[in-house]
């Protein structure tokens, strides 16, 4: 079946276009920057002047709920967000969110406005929504746990780093953009030198939104709503892998998305490793002992004064409340009766009953967030610094003092 397709205007000629069919339906992909105004300029003149059964744009569920409702944040539920161990995965989504949004302001436009325009105009036109792209959380997951030890260092290298950048960007610079992705580039240089980052975070997410885009057309065909002609808005770093995909793909789409919607189980050796290492302090502690009872008194000291000491240390740095930090201590040392409760948790709780957030914090937290300063300063992000510092004082203070507890015994 031919499909023919109208010249583009003259404000996309320059911009990354392919049209693809596949199963009868033409697909137009059209390549952006998250935060050019050249891209939102492309994405308006393209559908105003050309007629699509159907719009897909690169956001999932979640983040299309947040470009919608900007005041979602309000309904933050952070003690079940500690409770469920998902202080860090909302820290990481904030600190990318600020990052797109500090290189937008630069130039006074929203960050995702070609997304929200493409929206908009897809609802004023009585035209389907599709939302393609595989929820950030889940991607997050799968590009930590694809990498390795070493390399997950760099992830986080990355997250924090783009907290403290501060330069300049040309709006040429910004444009270049569109031969990368907003994920791909908070990571700079990193996910160009990791394969497995690379593929979880770009290579899986070309087959994913693909196969979306086919399943859709699927759906809708089946339903009796016949889609002849689709526009799928996506970050220009998608484009050429995207193109390929739709037309090499032979499994079934509903398939492929499943299976790359799984979040990989976590590595079981770390958490065996950190038991073993536990295990190996708490029997060098008792050994103490049996050279007499100064050496063990001696041995539980170093472990109360490490673990605990750099627990508070951790929880201080966050931003804590100085009796969250004496909580901190207290509970560090007891690790061996509460393997799997982390301190952090426990620090973060103390610190909401001592400082609970305010509906302003909730208000303020995405404006808050774009310097690094107000992380401390939002008793929101403050908490989440808690939760995160404090823990990681914590394997600081046990690793610390297991060497110690183990030289006196040398």
């Amino acid at each position: 079946m031919m499909i023919e397709s109208p010249d583009p205007p003259a404000s996309v000629a320059d911009q990354p276009l392919a049209r693809i069919v596949r199963d009868d339906i033409e697909y137009t992909l059209l390549g952006t920057a998250h935060v050019s105004r050249a891209s939102v300029a492309a994405v308006q003149a393209l559908i105003e002047s050309e007629n699509f059964d159907a719009i897909a744009i690169e956001l999932c569920e979640t983040r299309y709920r947040a470009m919608r409702d900007p005041e979602a944040w309000r309904n933050l539920d952070l003690l079940q967000i500690i409770r469920q161990g998902k202080a860090g995965m909302v820290a990481a989504n904030l600190a990318l969110s600020a990052y797109q949004r500090r290189l937008a302001e630069q130039f006074g436009i929203e960050p995702g406005a070609e997304m929200k325009i493409a929206a908009e105009l897809a609802e004023a036109q009585h035209t389907p929504i599709w939302l393609i792209d595989r929820e950030v959380a889940t991607t997050l997951k799968r590009a930590y746990r694809s990498v390795g030890f070493l390399d997950r260092f760099g992830l986080l290298g990355g997250l924090v780093g783009s907290l403290f950048e501060r330069g300049e960007v040309a709006e040429a610079d910004i444009e270049k953009l569109k031969q990368g992705d907003m994920l791909q580039s908070a990571f700079s240089e990193f996910a160009e030198q990791s394969e497995p980052l690379f593929r979880s975070l770009i290579a899986e997410r070309d087959t994913f939104m693909s196969a979306r885009l086919r399943e859709e057309g699927i759906k809708a065909n089946q339903a009796g709503l016949p889609v002849r002609r689709v526009l799928a808005v996506i970050g220009a770093g998608h484009l050429a892998g995207m193109a390929k995909e739709i037309q090499a793909q032979q499994a079934d789409p509903a398939g492929l998305v499943q299976a790359l919607s799984a979040t990989p189980p976590p590595s079981s050796w770390p958490k065996w490793i950190g038991l073993g290492v536990l295990a190996i302090i708490i029997g060098a502690i008792a050994f103490t002992f049996t050279r007499g009872a100064h050496f063990g008194v001696e041995a539980l000291k170093i472990w109360v004064l490490f673990t605990g000491g750099f627990a508070a240390l951790g929880t201080l740095l966050g931003g804590g409340h100085p009796l969250s930090a004496l909580v901190a201590f207290v509970v560090g040392p007891l690790k061996p009766f509460r393997p799997f409760v982390p301190v952090g948790a426990v620090a973060a709780a103390v610190e909401m009953a001592l400082r609970r957030p305010r509906v302003a914090d909730f208000e303020s937290l995405r404006d808050d967030v774009l310097d690094w300063r107000g992380w401390w300063r939002n008793r929101v992000s403050r908490t989440l610094l808690v939760f995160i510092l404090a823990n990681f004082g914590m394997i600081v203070g046990e690793y610390l003092a297991g060497i110690r507890i183990l030289s006196k015994l040398l």
